[in-house]
């Protein structure tokens, strides 16, 4: 700890602010707020604390450290809202790209309001609707509301269309109407303000409807269409009349996807649940309006690797709430925020300063049980999904994975970027039903055609390091004929694990089918685990006489939980592991990886061990088949009543003849 750092922990008050932490270069690289300064910011230094690896680096780079004391703990989350979102410090959960989720603005405050895609809101008068996460939603929802309501989408002046609503028009004003009205009234998209073939009174109407629309409440939507239609109807206005009701069947064919999921609440909810990876999080949030589901919008935080659940929700609050135009009445979270009360009573103040009126109360619920769980629970499911899509869609963006192969190759000292690379696990219960894995993947995508699994033969009980060496042998047994060049030993090779047998065995996978080996050998190999696998690994490949860069990918030693946690990547080469940046695509690359192989071969092992928890005595038997073994369970219940019936009792059951009875009873015999 430097001087200027002891310095200002003597100076801290035992006031409530924020905190600015900051390297040697300057930059901030952590906001904080706190009820006291004074024991939040020293217990970062305190030798008692137990620190998670995010803050053990963090306070390791820490330089300098500013604060700023505030009136109370709602105005320092405020002010860490606007720091956080000014300089996205590097140890903060940060929401990736917030700078740019659109919304929609009903422009109130111009002549015939248009109603049209932003960038960023403003209590300016408007009325604002989102964010959005994705920008063609946002189009394709204003196409459906010029479709449903028919306003205008041009950007004329009209202040001259019409006198003002209010008051006089000013001295000189004179009415200026265009010549004719433009292709949108045709097609019924306007009601053509700007020939006057409508009020100001009945176009101001229409962004009503707009507006309800967008809040959810459609039910009055659909009330106000049939209201007019009935009226244009007595009038025998039926052109009219029929455009009113295509409009109504049109709007009910948009509610129909909304009514399979209701609540009972009468009032506006928002129901948010995570999900989790390495070190992002999706924060997907499902708003209900009325009792009715109306939308759902996904937010994707980095960094939250090392972060409790609690902090990421807190986190994903205040800056999703911070930019966006409604703050529902009561808002349902999988688990609660740091600082719930905090957090709840700045929803309150956003909520009364917000354009939708009634009243500021603001709950934040975490169920436990109930209806709300299984929305929670819905929600989560869903989260899980887009997480999931999101990760398949970064390994298609031939842009990030070529990043992410050239981070790979600098961390490692490769001389090009990987190309094919081939990722091994081991999985087991406490050694039986061993099984290996391999994952291929080209490009920086998996190229499951070649997948292999393996089923482990010649290693009882939980080697993993015996396990790795024979897939790798049965993998590149026929390559190591073509192979002239040896691997360099590294100093730390020595290991315990057995060789193996031979490499002439028949190369098979877990189904039995011969190995190809004509594929393209690997630019780099991954092996899942740490110094011990790699050394094992290295082995083989020296024993096969081949030149093939071999890399460890393993959880931080020590970590018992996944959110504390970091990756390491062993080499041959260095005695130190390297820890990549918590942001960095090669990093996110290689965990994916590694991930994709983990899955593949627990896949294969849950199947290898419920086949044989199911399995039965009997299908060792010759002679008994599936129809013979199920006459038998169905008639006598189980193995030992049949080891206890008689011959003649056997041979009586229909499709068991007296030679199948006998081989039974003397099979069961001999295992008894």
């Amino acid at each position: 700890m430097n001087e200027k750092i002891q310095s200002v922990l003597k100076s801290l008050p035992h006031k409530p602010g924020i905190y600015l932490m900051k390297d040697a270069e300057g930059t901030i690289i952590y906001v904080g707020k706190a009820i006291s300064l004074y024991n939040r910011v020293r217990s970062y230094f305190l030798e008692s604390t137990d620190h998670s690896p995010k803050n053990r680096s963090m306070v390791a780079k820490i330089d300098d450290i500013e604060f700023l004391v505030v009136q109370n703990e709602v105005e320092a989350l405020v002010l860490e809202s606007n720091y956080i979102k000014q300089y996205r410090p590097k140890y903060n959960v940060l929401l990736r790209d917030d700078k740019s989720y659109p919304y929609i603005k009903v422009a109130l405050t111009e002549d015939f309001p248009r109603v049209y895609r932003v960038r960023s809101f403003h209590h300016d008068g408007n009325r604002y609707f989102g964010p959005y996460t994705n920008s063609g939603a946002v189009d394709a929802t204003l196409d459906l509301l010029n479709k449903l309501f028919a306003f205008r989408t041009c950007r004329y002046d009209a202040s001259v269309w019409a006198p003002p609503a209010k008051g006089e028009p000013p001295t000189g004003w004179k009415q200026k109407l265009l010549p004719r009205p433009c292709t949108q009234y045709y097609i019924h998209r306007c009601t053509a303000p700007c020939v006057a073939y409508t009020t100001r009174e009945e176009y101001d109407a229409i962004i009503k409807q707009v507006i309800l629309f967008l809040e959810g409440k459609h039910d009055e939507v659909l009330k106000d269409l049939q209201t007019k239609m009935d009226k244009a109807a007595e009038e025998l206005n039926f052109e009219e009349a029929a455009r009113l009701r295509d409009r109504i069947q049109a709007v009910e064919r948009v509610l129909e996807k909304q009514r399979i999921i209701n609540t009972d609440a009468q009032d506006d909810q928002d129901v948010i649940a995570l999900a989790s990876g390495d070190d992002e999080t999706c924060a997907l949030v499902f708003f209900f309006r009325a009792g009715k589901l109306v939308g759902r919008e996904y937010f994707i935080l980095q960094g939250t690797r090392d972060s409790s659940p609690g902090e990421v929700m807190g986190s994903f609050m205040q800056q999703f709430y911070q930019s966006s135009p409604h703050v529902p009445s009561e808002i349902i979270v999988e688990v609660e925020p740091d600082d719930r009360q905090v957090v709840q009573n700045w929803l309150r103040e956003r909520r009364k300063g917000s354009a939708t009126g009634g009243s500021s109360a603001v709950t934040i619920t975490a169920p436990k049980r109930g209806d709300k769980v299984q929305l929670v629970n819905m929600v989560k499911n869903n989260a899980k999904e887009v997480l999931e899509q999101q990760r398949i869609k970064w390994l298609t963006d031939s842009q990030k994975t070529q990043f992410a192969l050239e981070e790979i190759q600098q961390a490692i000292n490769l001389e090009t970027p990987p190309r094919r690379i081939e990722c091994y696990d081991i999985s087991n219960t406490q050694g039986t039903n061993s099984v290996g894995a391999m994952v291929v993947f080209e490009a920086g995508r998996p190229k499951k055609e070649e997948y292999r699994r393996f089923k482990i033969k010649q290693v009882e009980g939980p080697n993993d390091y015996a396990s790795h060496q024979e897939v790798l042998r049965r993998r590149f047994r026929r390559a190591a004929g073509t192979a002239t060049t040896s691997i360099p030993s590294s100093p730390t090779d020595d290991i315990s694990a057995p060789i193996g047998e031979t490499v002439d065995e028949i190369i098979q996978d877990g189904g039995n089918e011969e190995l190809h080996h004509d594929w393209a050998m690997p630019d780099l190999v991954i092996i899942d685990g740490g110094r011990g696998q790699l050394n094992a690994a290295l082995q083989v490949m020296r024993e096969l006489k081949l030149d093939i860069p071999v890399i460890g990918v393993a959880k931080e030693e020590g970590s018992h939980t996944k959110l504390n946690t970091a990756e390491e990547i062993y080499t041959p080469v260095s005695p130190e592991p390297i820890i990549l940046p918590r942001n960095s695509q090669g990093l996110y690359l290689l965990q994916r990886i590694r991930d994709e192989a983990h899955r593949f071969g627990l896949t294969y092992h849950q199947k290898l061990r419920s086949n044989r928890t199911f399995k039965s005595v009997l299908d060792e038997i010759p002679g008994i088949g599936p129809k013979r073994k199920q006459a038998l369970l169905k008639h006598f219940g189980s193995v030992r009543a049949i080891s206890a019936a008689s011959l003649e009792d056997l041979t009586a059951l229909d499709g068991m003849t007296r030679d199948a009875a006998e081989k039974v009873k003397e099979y069961i015999g001999r295992m008894e």
